[in-house]
């Protein structure tokens, strides 16, 4: 079974292999014609519950042949321009390059001595990320496997900057204050339409989610900053201890970017972390047209960037960034067996001192291959597209008397929800709400077209979430058009039965 061994004496099997998968690939995405082929959990289950793992085909051509018909027939292509679902961009080539290139040689970015070379390219991309985003001279950061690690790690050091901060206090002014003892006093403050991550993380930090208060937004579904500025200070009134504050530029549903300036003074002002979860709207770093839209992020204490969305990276991507280099050590550890103190003190360059896993994927040279071949305007041009196609799908949805929308977008999210005519027969709002969640699960069911919903005030509500630029206009009316048939067909279906 050595023939199947990466090495000197296989390289020509692996060049014929990875060739003919390459073919198999590119032959799918240049005949693709929907977003999926709208097969069915119950349809395709079987089939690969019926593969016996134990009976390998041994050739690579009859394994490609079988996944033809276990995923590559119906994934879901997210190159397609009338996919309009999650977070979920179309890649770049030169990133795909750099998969297949870290893939094959298989570097672990822990320690210097696995990584050679990887370490200092993924440094040297930290050190880019930081200077875009304004951090300072002592920045520093990490690259993770997505947003929610990267709010995770930034928590964690704000909970272990917070007791030390206040346990040093506590010793200053003569009285001793255990860890145990403060972490359920620690409160973190974002809006209510943040990312779940920054609940989870209070819970997997000990805290417990009734450590997170939620702040309502406005009408642009930003952070209400004077109500944030009321329950920090009713915070210090009860004598607990603002830990964090957490804003986000970009939310899941609406894009919406928080108010980055105005959370930085007040940060300032009670002495807590601020944490900017940009991992939706970190493309605005390299927009040649609207970095202004990030204004405010350079006075963060850390900030999350998923290049795996609004850079056009396959995942995963994305990266933790600090201010300040020294409060990475709250997540250092020192084993004899990888990287001995004495590493630091020989100046070698070890990524596990800073990170939160220990084996780590190279996956920074996607990345650096997509900026050595096409450069940051290009991705950030890439980016302005969708947020054009936003603004002018915003008006489609606005003039279609089928759809009420709820917000224009800041960066290239829709919600809306389909709304029976003034002219229709009067409809029950649980009914509507049914319509909206059928339309989208028939969509989904036919292939035609991929959207993603929500709910909004206790409302069901759809979604378009826009990263392809290939979309067009005419793609976002026709899903209209397709959404609507579909609510209609089952608001008829259920009036009739109701009569």
């Amino acid at each position: 079974m050595r023939q199947h061994l990466l090495n000197e004496t296989t390289a020509d099997l692996y060049r014929r292999s990875v060739t003919e998968g390459v073919e198999r690939v590119a032959a799918k995405l240049a005949t693709t014609r929907r977003p999926h082929t709208g097969v069915s959990v119950d349809e395709l289950a079987p089939v690969i519950a019926g593969i016996d793992l134990d009976r390998p085909l041994e050739d690579p051509a009859a394994a490609l042949d079988e996944l033809e018909e276990v995923y590559l027939r119906d994934a879901v292509y997210f190159h397609h321009p009338r996919y309009l679902g999650h977070l979920n961009c179309p890649v770049v080539i030169p990133a795909v390059l750099g998969e297949a290139v870290l893939s094959a040689v298989n570097s672990s970015l822990d320690t210097w001595d696995q990584s050679i070379g990887g370490t200092l390219i993924e440094r040297r991309l930290i050190d880019w990320t930081a200077q875009r985003i304004g951090l300072g001279p002592a920045a520093d950061g990490i690259f993770t496997s997505g947003g929610s690690q990267s709010n995770f790690h930034a928590l964690l050091l704000a909970r272990d900057e917070a007791c030390r901060i206040v346990m040093k206090k506590g010793l200053d002014e003569g009285r001793e204050l255990t860890k145990a003892e403060l972490l359920p006093k620690l409160r973190i403050f974002t809006s209510e339409a943040s990312h779940f991550s920054v609940q989870k993380s209070a819970a997997m930090l000990g805290l417990g989610y009734e450590a997170v208060i939620a702040v309502p937004v406005d009408r642009n579904r930003r952070m209400d900053t004077a109500v944030l500025a009321l329950e920090l200070e009713e915070c210090a009134v009860e004598g607990l201890f603002p830990m964090a504050v957490v804003a986000t530029a970009g939310t899941t549903d609406f894009g919406s970017i928080d108010p980055l300036p105005e959370i930085a003074r007040l940060a300032a002002e009670h002495s807590a972390w601020m944490h900017v979860d940009a991992a939706y709207g970190c493309g605005l770093l390299v927009s040649p047209t609207r970095r202004h839209l990030l204004d405010g992020i350079e006075h963060a204490d850390s900030v999350t960037v998923d290049y795996h969305k609004s850079f056009f990276q396959p995942v995963s991507s994305s990266a933790m960034l600090v201010r300040d280099r020294d409060t990475l050590k709250h997540a250092t550890y020192h084993a004899d067996y990888l990287n001995p103190r004495r590493m630091a003190e020989e100046r070698i360059p070890n990524q596990v001192d800073k990170s939160i896993q220990t084996t780590r994927r190279f996956d920074a040279l996607k990345l650096w291959m997509t900026l050595r071949v096409m450069g940051a305007d290009a991705v950030g041009s890439l980016f302005d597209e969708v947020i054009d196609l936003a603004a002018a799908g915003w008006d489609v949805i606005d003039a279609d008397p089928r759809f009420e929308v709820v917000v224009k977008p800041q960066i290239s999210t829709l919600v809306f929800r389909y709304v029976p005519r003034p002219e229709d027969a009067p409809v029950r709002a649980d009914l509507v709400d049914e319509a909206n969640l059928h339309a989208r699960k028939a969509l989904f069911a036919s292939g035609e077209a991929v959207v993603a919903g929500t709910k909004v005030d206790g409302k069901q509500y759809l979604k378009f979430t826009l990263l392809n630029p290939q979309t067009t206009t005419a793609d976002i009316a026709a899903v209209l058009g397709l959404l609507a048939a579909h609510a209609e067909q089952f608001l008829g279906e259920s009036l009739a039965v109701h009569r």
